[in-house]
């Protein structure tokens, strides 16, 4: 009665339809105040209905690592969410347990294949596969697996990373098909032979079994926000280890069944936004027609040096010094030749003089910035932003294209990032990392998109670098294959595959009360 699962026989009956309007909702760099993305996203989805569009959203599904940690959730808020809330953020309809025990059984017959003579011939010193938990659990960032004897396996270093940075889950999220989805389980990289050749997860002949165990989880979960519109709400890779958009079955069957398609991708554009563009459009075949930028006063207050203790007081002139943040994303989604509409949204603490601050600072910038109260008004709050994004989409002004090429070096395209997207002066890595990306540019993985693995508070790789910082550098720690997901991660500075708890985690609030109901969870 409240969600359901959306069939593959049905995807394939509306193949023949022609595509709606794809809109992008992505914001400025995360801040303790809130930006309220996802909020906006649900506000939007709302008010192109209201106003006589017929619209869906795509979102993100929650992973539970981060809802007891330091988000709580992630379906909204106010009078824009999705419902089932609770569930949502919780266990769902068991998507992200089926991408644990797929991504666990292929772990398992690793070692099982290892510890039956190793037929493949995997050097135990490089595999490179690691077994994953939804959970922040920074303990076992690294461990010590199959001691305690000969009948326990070879033992090995090896490590977790939470379910949501794991390749299984990028490639549900990019697969088109079920077909499609075995081939990229078997494409995936497992470990390597002395020789340095690759192991395929098809050498294991784990991927039919892993298939068997996604076929559910492939399928889009349908749901509604609280206005009654239809939202999918399916996959969820993390923005600032993975790729941080809902899955590409998703998004193409919404554009197959409506006019108006209004997505997200996490944190700030310069992650989310740019493998949006840059990874799932171009694997999906998919264009934007407008880009919404979500900012709030509160956040570019933040940005100009204010306190999270001293938010509530008017202060214009941190608004607009905090501005430099949004204008450098603003500039930064038009080089990829899309329009861009920027949305406040509305806290009742924001005064006329600091709103109108952002607008005056968007205006300069040739861009429209519009105060959006979805929040507190549902869709008659969101309807001038919602008018707003038609008229820009009807203007047919978008021109989408990926700021590099497939053929360009994979240093180059990590420079060009780096340069372009965080205004870096330079790339740091060390030769054991250039020589590892031309070696798998001899392999035929040159043509690859790169993910960038960084902080997701800052345009640098220092989370304390807020607003727009220049003359900075990017250390590229790591670069891992993901064969099957067809990306090169490119882990920066000391971003973390396995986030953990921060001091009071949001865990300690989270409750059932006496009536059976969830409290904590927001």
């Amino acid at each position: 009665h409240d969600k359901a699962k959306v069939s593959q026989d049905f995807i394939n009956s509306v193949q023949g339809r022609e595509d709606g309007k794809l809109i992008l909702v992505t914001a400025i760099n995360p801040t303790p105040a809130g930006e309220g993305k996802t909020t906006t996203t649900v506000g939007l989805g709302d008010g192109l209905n209201r106003i006589g569009k017929n619209a869906m959203i795509c979102i993100r599904e929650a992973s539970l690592g981060p809802n007891f940690g330091m988000k709580g959730g992630a379906a909204g808020g106010g009078y824009a969410q999705v419902v089932p809330m609770e569930e949502m953020n919780l266990h769902f309809t068991g998507d992200f347990h089926a991408i644990t025990s797929a991504h666990s059984l292929l772990s398992a017959m690793i070692d099982n294949h290892i510890y039956w003579g190793n037929e493949a011939e995997i050097d135990i010193r490089r595999v490179a596969w690691r077994r994953v938990v939804d959970m922040n659990d920074r303990a076992l960032r690294q461990i010590t697996a199959s001691l305690g004897g000969v009948s326990n396996g070879f033992p090995r270093e090896t490590g977790f990373d939470i379910t949501v940075a794991s390749e299984v889950m990028a490639i549900l999220c990019l697969a088109t098909d079920l077909k499609d989805l075995e081939k990229r389980l078997g494409d995936i990289i497992v470990a390597y032979r002395r020789d340095k050749t690759a192991v395929y997860c098809r050498d294991i002949k784990a991927e039919g079994a892993m298939t068997v165990l996604l076929k559910d989880a492939m399928q889009p979960n349908l749901v509604q926000t609280l206005e009654n519109n239809p939202a999918f709400v399916h996959g969820g890779p993390f923005a600032n280890i993975a790729h941080g958009c809902n899955s590409v079955i998703a998004t193409k069957t919404a554009l197959k069944v409506c006019d108006y398609v209004v997505t997200e991708a996490g944190f700030g554009a310069d992650l989310g936004a740019e493998k949006f563009m840059n990874i799932k459009c171009r694997k999906a075949g998919i264009a934007p027609s407008a880009v919404v930028l979500v900012a709030t006063v509160r956040a570019m207050k933040m940005n100009g040096g204010v306190a999270k203790a001293d938010l509530g007081a008017e202060n214009t002139d941190a608004v607009k010094s905090g501005c430099a943040n949004l204008g450098r994303h603003i500039e930064n989604v038009k080089s990829f030749g899309v329009p861009v509409v920027v949305a406040i949204n509305h806290f009742v603490t924001d005064t006329e003089g600091e709103v109108q601050a952002v607008q005056d600072y968007c205006a300069e910038h040739g861009v429209e910035a519009v105060l959006s109260r979805h929040w507190e008004l549902g869709s008659e709050g969101s309807a001038p932003l919602a008018e707003k994004v038609v008229e820009i989409v009807e203007g047919g002004s978008a021109n989408f294209a990926p700021i590099y090429p497939d053929e360009m070096p994979l240093f180059e395209k990590i420079e060009t990032i780096a340069k372009r997207i965080y205004r870096a002066d330079e790339v740091l890595a060390d030769n054991k990392i250039r020589n590892q990306l031309r070696e798998w540019e001899e392999a035929g993985y040159g043509t690859l998109p790169v993910c960038m693995a960084k902080t997701q508070y800052s345009f640098s790789t220092d989370p304390s670098l807020r607003g727009a910082p220049t003359g900075h550098s990017v250390p590229v720690r790591e670069v891992r294959l993901s064969a099957g997901a067809g990306f090169i991660v490119v882990v920066c500075g000391e971003i973390m595959t396995m986030p953990g708890l921060p001091r009071k985690p949001a865990a300690e609030s989270i409750r059932l009360n006496d009536a059976g109901q969830i409290e904590g969870l927001f």
